[in-house]
């Protein structure tokens, strides 16, 4: 018999019986699975499986921290090998984006850039984190060549958060700061603004701020629309032309010593300026040229727009025109010009009397200053200016730069006023209003806006009319014969048929006149059978030489300027040559009205006085 089991004994369970501790077995016989049923098998297998869920848990937490540690000391070694190269752009309140990113192009009416924007670096740092200034000024100095040594280190040393050291770097600049591994040293993207003719467009482009804001000329009178860094803005200008009148003004205040001088070629048919020149002038890379007080210099004024001129005997050209639109003169009527006109205290004469009577065209063509003066009062002051002031030479023009020049005209309008304007004297206005108003007599009589902008081909610009097809065809034919026989002789280009008149004109100054000191200038058209083109430059303060025989008037210093630009820019502008085209005039003598007689007594009169 089975010797009865204790109450308490655990079971064993085999394969092959259920038994008690007490009962025998086979000590050497396998040991079967165990097999737990029940409530206590769940359990186990409930614990098991969150130990493998706690487990890979903490392995997946260690790796990701063994991979950032990693990564932290990767990071640190190439940081002290690149220095401060891609560093993390700071907060936008920290380092202030500048103005100018993004900034549109200018071109010339042909597509080429003559203001671009390329991207740079600029230098900064964040002082705390400079650990030693000194040093670092010195490092930096050596690279930095145009930086001061004891400004660097008052930035690096100073308690701001940032401080600009540099806002444009070179590449070999940045290559060199890079390479000096300096703690705390940052670099920012920026663009530069860069004028590729550089001198040559100066006073147009104007300039950029450090922030890249335009402060002068085009840069800033289209700084909303060049900001927006759309479609590049597309200039009126021609780079060929305006090189050439670059090269040809500079040529002539050279070789005369003069102050500086003017030039302008305007579109007659569309009022497009193609070029433009001031001098002297400056670098628009470097910025605009400063006096030690702050104001611009000398070479940032823009004579073409900004400064107004006497311009003497070339006003004789609206003086002749008025006369003949308003039916006061004609071409065959004829002024007393043998003696002077004494006036008050003032007194007009001939620089190149003639002594005798004078017609309308002989007037123009000798330039003389007493008939000019005679004909302008029998025109009458009313009508002087109501045509002075159709053709805008006695108001601001409208214009495409900040820098314009408002004339100067009488505040009483009196005979004597009547009388010296006749000559382009006791009225200042800027070449750019000359060019204007010359192109209303030459293409037809009407007068267009002056403009930068390039015309939309096809659409024809608004204009208005201010003198007849027939007083302008009588205009032409008069400046082709000053050319031809009067004081231009020296801009005569075989084949072109230019026209125009001289002016010179002594400076005012402190209310009176610089002996000596003259303006001298030439303003001309051509080709005057069909004309495409005016021209003028204006020479300031030139000396005479012994090819000029010692003159320093406009028929030998500036008429020879447009004479050059005439020659150069024809054959590129696809300008042929033409034979027996002259323009005429209509000889036909007129009888002078009894109104014209009553005037001319007149002014007899006032002459006998």
């Amino acid at each position: 018999m089975t010797a009865p089991r204790p109450v308490n004994a655990p079971l064993y369970v085999t394969a092959q019986s259920l038994f008690t501790a007490d009962e025998p077995r086979d000590v050497d016989a396998p040991m079967a699975p165990i097999h737990i049923e029940g409530t206590h098998k769940r359990a186990l297998e409930m614990g098991r499986n969150r130990l493998v869920v706690t487990g890979v848990f903490f392995a997946l937490a260690f790796a990701c921290i063994g991979v950032r540690l990693v990564g932290l000391t990767l990071q640190e070694g190439a940081e002290s090998d690149r220095l401060a190269v891609s560093a993390p752009e700071p907060a936008t309140e920290l380092v202030p984006r500048a103005a100018g990113i993004g900034r549109a192009d200018i071109v010339d009416r042909n597509g080429i850039v003559l203001a671009t924007s390329l991207p740079t670096a600029a230098l900064y740092a964040d002082p705390r984190d400079v650990l030693d200034p000194k040093n670092a000024a010195d490092e930096l100095a050596k690279v930095l060549p145009e930086s001061n040594r004891a400004e660097l280190l008052a930035k690096l040393s100073g308690p701001s958060r940032f401080v600009w050291l540099s806002r444009s770097l070179t590449p070999s600049q940045q290559h060199e700061v890079n390479r000096l591994g300096i703690p705390g040293v940052r670099f920012q993207h920026s663009e530069r603004r860069i004028y590729p003719h550089g001198n040559v467009i100066a006073h147009i482009m104007g300039v950029t701020d450090i922030d890249g804001r335009g402060i002068a000329g085009l840069e800033r009178q289209f700084e909303p629309v060049l900001r927006q860094a759309g479609q590049a803005l597309q200039l009126s200008l021609d780079i060929r032309l305006q090189t050439m009148l670059h090269q040809e003004l500079s040529t002539a205040v050279t070789e005369f010593r003069a102050l500086g001088g003017a030039g302008i070629i305007m579109d007659v048919a569309t009022g497009e300026v193609v070029a433009m020149v001031s001098l002297p002038d400056f670098d628009p890379n470097v910025g605009m040229p400063l006096v030690p007080s702050g104001t611009v210099s000398e070479a940032g004024f823009n004579r073409v727009t900004k400064g107004v001129y006497e311009m003497g005997s070339t006003f004789k050209l609206f003086n002749t025109a008025m006369a003949l639109d308003s039916g006061t003169a004609g071409l065959g009527d004829r002024y007393d010009a043998r003696s002077p006109i004494h006036i008050a205290r003032f007194t007009i004469s001939d620089y190149h009397g003639k002594n005798s009577w004078l017609t309308v065209p002989e007037i123009l063509i000798h330039s003389s200053n007493i008939g000019s003066a005679k004909m302008a009062l029998d025109v009458g002051g009313a009508t002087q200016q109501a045509y002075l002031g159709a053709l805008g030479l006695l108001k601001t023009p409208a214009f495409e730069l900040p820098e314009i020049g408002h004339p100067l005209v009488p505040a009483r309008w009196r005979e004597i006023n009547t009388m010296t304007i006749a000559y382009g004297h006791g009225i200042a206005v800027s070449p750019l209003q000359m060019v204007r108003a010359v192109g209303a007599l030459v293409n037809g009589g009407t007068l267009y806006r002056a403009t930068l902008l390039k015309h939309v081909p096809g659409v024809a610009p608004e204009g208005e009319r201010v003198i007849s097809e027939r007083t302008s065809a009588q205009m032409r034919a008069l400046m082709r014969k000053v050319v031809r026989e009067g004081t231009g002789t020296k801009a005569e280009v075989p084949g072109y048929l230019v026209g125009g008149k001289t002016g010179t004109a002594e400076k005012q100054v402190a209310g009176g006149y610089k002996r000596n000191a003259l303006i001298s200038s030439f303003v001309a058209a051509f080709p005057l059978n069909r004309p495409r083109y005016v021209l003028m430059a204006l020479i300031d303060e030139p000396h005479g030489n012994k090819s000029t025989f010692g003159f320093a008037t406009a028929g030998w210093t500036a008429t020879p300027v447009v004479a050059r630009l005439v020659t150069r820019m024809s054959p590129l502008m696809g300008l042929a040559p033409v034979v027996g085209e002259e323009p005429t005039l209509d000889e036909t003598r007129q009888v002078v009205s009894a109104q014209s007689e009553v005037r001319t007594l007149r002014t007899n009169q006032l002459v006998a006085r």
